[in-house]
């Protein structure tokens, strides 16, 4: 299964997959300055393009934005079959709400 990774629903996800981000393990989280696990916060609902299926099948996403400040920021999130959920073409829409979490946030 090399360069191939698995989504919630068992579809195989690619380099090139569009991927909806559907948790964030909060070990994750605790792993980071507080203004990086808030960015990374930032990524949850996100629909982004995998770039990289790593050796352990997780895939990789990556975020750009335009810091308050002018500078680009960029961060990069890998995520396993329970994190991601693969979008196909025209269905970027659906299942997103208002990208507020509620009560269960996603996170593990």
């Amino acid at each position: 299964m090399e360069n191939e990774a698995e989504d919630i629903n068992g579809n195989p996800v690619f380099v090139g997959s569009r991927v909806r981000v559907l948790r964030i393990k909060d070990s994750v989280l605790a792993q980071l300055s507080e203004a990086d696990a808030e960015a990374t916060r930032a990524m949850f609902g996100s629909v982004l393009e995998v770039n990289e299926i790593d050796e352990f099948g997780g895939a990789w996403v990556e975020d750009t934005w335009t810091a308050a400040d002018g500078a680009s920021v960029t961060h990069s999130l890998g995520l396993g079959p329970q994190q991601m959920e693969l979008v196909q073409d025209g269905d970027e829409d659906a299942g997103e709400d208002s990208g507020e979490p509620d009560e269960d946030s996603g996170r593990d």
